[in-house]
């Protein structure tokens, strides 16, 4: 019987070469139009207004991805004012001024130093006990975060990447640009175009805030996070405002009070310090976890 052949697989014809565009054909008008670029290479159509609603979520989603792939779970949030010197910055300024201030200046650049030093040291507290150093199942809680700029920021991610934890800084575009500060974790170091998404960042993963001396923007990022919690838009976290006599001449709570403008019982939404050690203890008497063993307490 004769043998039968073995059936064999049908030859599948060889696609052709893709056809590559001619020297003329990239260098065409139809080629250049910018109407011809993919959305995602055409930054001058991701800048129109019509596209403001894809800028938003992009300002959402990108520390979104980053902030969950880093495993940050919750941050304690530091506010207060971008004009506090740092100790090498006070060199500088009393060298510009001949080596010695006037006995007013000095006071005040005591003062400043003071707030800018007492934010490194509460950078550092929050990031031995609180635990950014103690994944658990690869969440860090309580990281240090900031609006990533100079003065009190620049404080508070400074005693974070001192001791070596991972600190966040939210930076914002201004007119006069605003640089990061050398002390954020470049790969937690964002930019945003719009306040409302920076603050809505620095909001949904706060465990707590600590709000230093400051101005108009210091006051409208704590009055967000307080108004949050006073609507119940957010649950209650511990806050806390940095020198009582500073914030007491500053704003008149009581006078609110009175007024009829808050109730008596939103005075209890924030505790006041007057030291690093101070303000990190009113956080944990109001709830805020300490997860550091013993040895890291000091």
């Amino acid at each position: 019987m004769p043998q039968k052949s073995k059936a064999q697989s049908p030859k599948l014809p060889t696609p052709p070469l893709p056809i590559q565009p001619t020297t003329a054909q990239r260098a065409s008008p139809q080629s250049k139009s910018a109407s011809y670029r993919l959305p995602v290479e055409d930054p001058e159509f991701l800048h129109r207004d019509e596209v403001r609603g894809i800028r938003l979520q992009l300002e959402y989603e990108k520390p979104e991805i980053l902030l969950r792939e880093w495993g940050v779970r919750s941050t304690i949030i530091v506010f207060g004012s971008a004009r506090m010197p740092s100790p090498e910055r006070a060199r500088a300024i009393r060298k510009a001024a001949g080596g010695e201030l006037d006995a007013k200046a000095e006071a005040k650049l005591q003062k400043q130093l003071g707030y800018y030093q007492a934010a490194r040291e509460f950078g550092r507290i929050a990031s031995e006990r609180g635990g950014a150093f103690a994944p658990v199942d690869r969440w860090r809680d309580n990281v240090i975060a900031t609006g990533g700029g100079p003065g009190v920021m620049e404080a508070a991610n400074r005693g974070a990447h001192e001791v070596g934890a991972p600190t966040i800084g939210f930076n914002i575009n201004l007119p006069a640009e605003q640089f990061p500060n050398p002390y954020t974790t470049p790969e937690l170091t964002f930019r945003f175009q719009y306040f409302g998404l920076r603050k809505m960042h620095m909001a949904m993963r706060t465990n707590a805030l600590v709000v230093f001396p400051g101005g108009f923007g210091t006051l409208d990022e704590a009055f967000e996070l307080l108004t949050l919690q006073q609507t119940g838009k957010a649950p209650l976290s511990p806050i806390v405002l940095f020198d009582e006599a500073y914030w007491r001449k500053l704003i008149n709570f009581q006078f609110l009070v009175d007024e009829g403008m808050i109730r008596a019982e939103d005075l209890e939404l924030f505790a006041f310090a007057e030291s690093a050690e101070e303000a990190w203890s009113a956080l944990v008497d109001r709830g805020l976890r300490d997860h550091a063993p013993p040895h890291h307490h000091r």
